[in-house]
């Protein structure tokens, strides 16, 4: 099977407003996918919507062939959300140690983990005296550690220097090339130029899905920024009710 997330007409409202408008997407297996769209455009509704934890109208979310959010789920996908998500008061190395332990995993792959995101050296600190890229960070190795079949992550490379940046981004190209399925929120676009494809969405809508390549050339432009911007534009004219 070449799709792992399989959304249909989801539909998703919050105070009787729509968020989401019959979102039809299919994301496959072992490759990055990026979804872009400015603040408040639905990226973040969407992603919960994937892992299962946000309210939905209508539609349908299958994730590797289970209902979002079903037991058999919890093993298999990984989640690194924008708000904080490992504890203040234990050091990063507790932190990573106690969410293998809920995989049934040993300090070694914790450890293992904590070095491929960079932390090494901060695994002994308390995750409260973090700068804000390594607390991103701690967050990063918790959703790993367990090395999930399909990796959620929701601006994670907020606050990373460039050079972090650049190597957590070498780290997402292992793991797709490995078979890992990852869907990448940015706001930066020269991270969408890294992945395979792309979504962007305006307003709870898809507008775009195809490759970083095919958007460019659509929109008649060899830069990314540009090409997100008239093809945002467009819709919105398209949109646009006269009183």
């Amino acid at each position: 099977m070449d799709t792992a997330i399989d959304v249909a007409d989801l539909v998703v409202e919050r105070g009787r407003k729509p968020v989401l408008h019959g979102v039809t997407v299919r994301i496959r297996r072992g490759a990055i996918t990026g979804l872009l769209g400015p603040s408040g455009s639905g990226k973040t509704t969407l992603m919960r919507a994937i892992m299962g934890v946000q309210v939905i109208r209508s539609g349908r979310v299958t994730v590797l062939g289970h209902p979002a959010g079903s037991p058999p789920l919890r093993r298999m996908i990984g989640y690194l959300t924008q708000s904080p998500s490992v504890y203040e008061d234990l050091t990063v190395r507790e932190n990573v140690r106690y969410f293998a332990s809920l995989h049934g995993l040993g300090a070694g792959r914790a450890d293992e983990t904590i070095r491929e995101v960079g932390l090494a050296g901060e695994a002994g600190q308390l995750v409260m005296t973090l700068s804000g890229g390594q607390h991103s960070r701690a967050s990063l190795a918790c959703a790993l550690v367990h090395r999930p079949e399909v990796l959620v992550l929701d601006e994670p490379t907020v606050g990373q220097d460039p050079v972090l940046r650049d190597d957590l981004w070498q780290r997402f190209r292992r793991l797709a090339d490995a078979g890992t399925t990852l869907l990448v929120s940015s706001h930066v676009m020269d991270e969408a130029n890294r992945c395979d494809r792309l979504l962007l969405i305006r307003e709870g809508a898809i507008i775009a899905d195809d490759t970083p390549a095919a958007v460019k050339s659509a929109a008649g432009t060899d830069d990314l920024d540009a090409a997100f911007l008239r093809l945002v534009r467009e819709y919105g004219s398209r949109t646009e009710v006269s009183p």
